[in-house]
């Protein structure tokens, strides 16, 4: 893997960006990032000539793959009006009442400019509608970058040692209290000893910010029933698992109701996106209704608006879950498959088009149980693939997903290179 041209563009950007890098993960792959010219579907084209096999894709927002033609010529559309307006104009309508469609637990949307943004938002506006402070988390669940909620945080933060960042004060970080997450107990222990002081939980439904793990069976509903049994309100952050795990994200998946939901990623077609949703009630409290302060020049951003119908009005038809789903399915078969062959311990977690693994004896269902896995065995994993040209996720704390365009030409060149990428693992 001699990426010359990406090598001479990572050495111009470590002098002007921190680390190289504008977001943390994208240095985790080695030697050093490889830089990307292009992409179509389910393919990466890098600056060194190589093609790659995608299935991080942007780390989930594509679930139609790259540059797909209807989005395309939807953001095409919209660039020959205009791209910012800095007025209301008619898709952002048309966009809330189809991601409102599909989430009835839901009267009204803010539409806002990441998954980040949407979190913070999202426990703003819980605290004001309880007058409460405290926010219970997940250990794990990485929620954005912000200080209410980086504490006990998974995805870069943890692969690069700092699920708690440096510069949030103790007063901001001592609202937030952390629970084992499929652990119901843990999370009620809490409530009792803050008796009326909690103002919400916060949980991504499926995590997918520390590898995958996916809830238990009634879980979700649980958290549902100590909420409504303590009066706090349940956040469910569905900025990965919404229009993923189907039109109805975790709620309509996991049949569970969320007091709040935020949305990100895939609502955006690509493009930066957050949404927070909730019933009237609650929704009448942001500005300019009410007085939780909200405001940004990009949201609801023309473009994001044209790229997010165009994909949700795909999503409608079934046929990208029909294609993503059954890639995620052979992905996740061939790695139990080969991982047991070549005499690994291992963890296979999938779920719709999301796969992972985790090299380790026992089940994750948790920080804890996701922590002892081996990491190193991972990264060999990781690098075998891409020398033979599939890119996953450069950190274990990450997902792999699939899209539309993972089609069956595209699963069996990657099971070959699955295949390969464990002989040469068990062979070095």
């Amino acid at each position: 893997m001699e990426w010359r041209n990406s090598k001479r563009l990572y050495e111009r950007a470590q002098r002007i960006f921190p680390g190289g890098v504008n977001s943390p993960v994208r240095a985790a792959v080695k030697p050093h990032p490889f830089y990307v010219e292009r992409a179509e579907g389910a393919y990466l084209y890098t600056v060194d000539g190589e093609k790659f096999v995608d299935y991080v894709l942007a780390y989930g927002p594509l679930i139609l793959g790259h540059r797909h033609p209807k989005v395309l010529e939807a953001v095409e559309e919209q660039l020959e009006k205009g791209w910012l307006y800095g007025t209301p104009a008619e898709t952002e309508i048309l966009l809330a009442e189809t991601i409102l469609k599909h989430y009835p637990s839901a009267d009204m949307v803010r539409f806002v400019n990441s998954g980040t943004e949407a979190t913070m938002l999202a426990v703003r506006l819980a605290r004001a509608h309880t007058g409460r402070d405290l926010i219970v988390k997940f250990e794990g669940c990485y929620h954005g970058a912000h200080d209410y909620l980086l504490v006990g945080a998974g995805s870069a933060a943890s692969h690069f040692g700092v699920p708690k960042s440096e510069g949030i004060p103790e007063a901001v970080a001592g609202r937030t209290l952390v629970a084992r997450y499929n652990d119901p107990d843990s999370v009620e222990r809490i409530l009792k000893k803050h008796e009326d002081k909690v103002a919400a939980i916060i949980v991504e439904p499926v995590v997918g910010n520390y590898g995958l793990i996916l809830p238990r069976k009634g879980f979700l509903q649980e958290l549902r029933r100590l909420a409504d049994h303590h009066d706090v309100l349940l956040i469910l952050d569905e900025v990965i698992t919404g229009f993923r795990l189907s039109l109805g994200g975790a709620q309509e998946y996991f049949g569970v109701k969320a007091d709040i939901t935020t949305l990100g990623k895939i609502i955006g077609g690509g493009f930066p996106i957050g949404a927070v949703l909730a019933p009237e009630e609650i929704m009448e409290r942001i500005t300019p209704s009410g007085k939780v302060f909200n405001a940004g020049t990009f949201n609801a951003h023309p473009v994001a608006m044209a790229a997010g119908l165009a994909t949700l009005k795909l999503l409608e038809t079934g046929e990208p879950y029909r294609v993503a789903n059954y890639a995620a399915k052979k992905l996740a078969e061939a790695l139990e498959d080969l991982a047991g062959r070549y005499g690994y311990d291992h963890w296979v977690s999938h779920i719709a088009s999301m796969a992972h693994i985790f090299f380790t004896a026992g089940e994750v269902v948790d920080y804890e149980s996701a922590s002892k896995a081996d990491k190193e065995s991972y990264l060999r994993l990781h690098r075998e693939l891409l020398r033979r040209g599939v890119f996953t996720a450069p950190s274990q704390f990450e997902v792999m997903f699939t899209s539309a365009a993972h089609d069956r030409g595209v699963v069996e060149e990657t099971l070959t290179a699955l295949e390969e990428a464990f002989k040469a693992m068990r062979g070095s």
